[in-house]
């Protein structure tokens, strides 16, 4: 038997955004809350994924679900449950609608039956926790197949895909035919591009919603570089301090004060970058669409010219992340590149995994190693949307990243961040990081517009106002 999670989240204070948008935007999104409590009427909005960890959707649902409760609105949130070989099948899905192979496995009748019984028993599940009016948001392909039995119910059921490929190919189209006979039954879909947008659902409801950040969040919070460095000291991913006065603490979304208390695992081969060193970092999960072994190859062709850079690669550490089971081994993949460097680079290249044993301890250090850096890179592959771009970018981080998926939504090229139009092409990657690191006064003038480009389009204000407008379509 599988049994959902009730992911507990606190309310979370509306006063957060009140401070970051215009007069304007926050008349605009008051009203849309009065309205969303209107059309809810004594509904309940649940939100149903398969990790409260480890990925973009999570951190995002955290903050929303948070801010909705802030505001009186009856939003929840719970986390499916399935077997080794049901987020095996649902990893599969993932990657081949990226149209990237995967593992190169089958979707067929087997792998079928696999994804119907896990469906099955998560969405009775999930209605033994339903009103009789509520509306259910499910997220991504290892939701899908829920939405039947939802249906069926009389629930009002919206499912949103956070991942898609710009260009429709043999693996994508087998994913959309496996996934068809579920999401097609569903009331809405949600998209982040319109790109993603599969033909069967262009004949229903369907929306187009690019994801958004919590500014006021462990994450994205404003810390003091003398913060930065203390938490950066304290896990093991910066040597001294050049600011004293510094402790490892950050604000809780309730106001209090959190110390950063664990360490990061780090191999390394020499000497820690300092305070003053120029750091690349990427962030991101351990997922082969991520290409952290591109990074490190693109990397070598700036540690063998005339500069002192150090490379910081992080993510989570392994295992930590209950829907991804590739993590172990694409790590294993950097670290065996890492082990084949020489010496001389090996020694300013850091694989660091991040604890998650406290969520909000992990994101603050993500924080941290993001204003630490000189440059935040993004070299993925395949990209659904890339929160960890605005991310940096609202840290007034220049960003380089691939041209692909919601990524060019989010920086215009040589203004707001740098984008490669080729994201395997890891000699252009490493000129692209050569060239910002030898101009640190337009590396500067990015990072100030990037801030502000993320201030009028990726919070949550904006987000939050496109789901009402679904919502007033469907229950009106």
């Amino acid at each position: 038997m599988l049994t959902v999670r009730e992911v507990p989240v606190s309310p979370l204070s509306v006063e957060r955004l009140r401070r970051l948008i215009e007069p304007e935007a926050w008349s605009r999104f008051l009203n849309g809350v009065e309205q969303a409590g209107a059309l809810l009427d004594e509904r309940e909005f649940w939100n149903v994924n398969s990790t409260a960890s480890g990925g973009g959707v999570a951190e995002m649902l955290r903050s929303w679900v948070g801010l909705a409760r802030g505001l009186g609105v009856g939003m929840r949130w719970v986390t499916i449950a399935g077997t080794p070989e049901f987020f095996t099948l649902t990893k599969r899905l993932h990657n081949f609608l990226h149209g990237a192979p995967g593992d190169g496995g089958e979707l067929g009748e087997e792998e079928r039956a696999i994804y119907e019984r896990a469906s099955r028993a998560n969405a009775e599940a999930v209605l033994a926790n339903l009103g009789p009016r509520d509306v259910v948001l499910l997220h991504d392909p290892q939701t899908a197949g829920m939405v039947p039995r939802l249906a069926e119910s009389g629930r009002t059921v919206i499912w949103r895909c956070h991942v898609g490929a710009d260009e429709s190919n043999e693996y994508s189209r087998a994913a959309w035919d496996f996934l068809e006979p579920y999401i097609a039954r569903a009331d809405a879909c949600v998209f982040s591009r319109e790109a993603y947008v599969p033909p069967f659902c262009r004949e229903m409801l369907t929306v187009i919603v690019p994801p958004s950040i919590d500014a006021m969040s462990p994450k994205n919070q404003d810390i003091g570089m003398d913060t930065v460095e203390a938490i950066l000291g304290h896990v093991g991913l910066l040597a001294g301090a050049r600011r004293s006065g510094g402790r490892p603490e950050y604000t809780l979304s309730d106001g209090t004060t959190a110390w950063v208390r664990r360490r990061c695992e780090v191999i390394s081969a020499g000497p820690l970058p300092g305070p003053d060193d120029t750091v690349v970092v990427q962030v991101s999960r351990w997922d082969r669409l991520k290409d952290p072994v591109g990074v490190i190859r693109g990397f070598e062709m700036v540690a063998l010219e005339d500069t002192d850079a150090h490379l910081v690669l992080a993510g989570p550490s392994l295992g930590s992340v209950s829907d991804d089971p590739e993590g172990a081994a694409v790590f294993a993949e950097a670290e065996s590149k890492w082990r084949r460097l020489p010496l001389p680079i090996r020694s300013r290249v850091h694989l660091a995994c991040l604890p998650m044993e406290d969520l909000d301890e992990n994101a603050v250090i993500v924080n941290a190693l993001q204003r630490q850096a000189t440059i935040v890179v993004q070299k993925s592959l395949m990209e659904g949307f890339g929160l960890t771009v605005t991310e940096a970018m609202w840290k007034a981080r220049p960003v380089i990243a691939s041209a692909i998926g919601g990524i060019r939504d989010q920086i215009e090229d040589g203004v707001t961040g740098v984008l490669l139009a080729d994201p395997h092409d890891t000699e252009a990657f490493g000129v692209a990081t050569l060239r910002l690191l030898k101009a640190p006064a337009h590396a500067k003038e990015i990072g100030v517009a990037a801030r502000e480009s993320v201030r009028a389009s990726f919070l949550e204000d904006r987000h939050t106002l496109q789901y009402v407008d679904l919502l007033k379509r469907l229950l009106t």
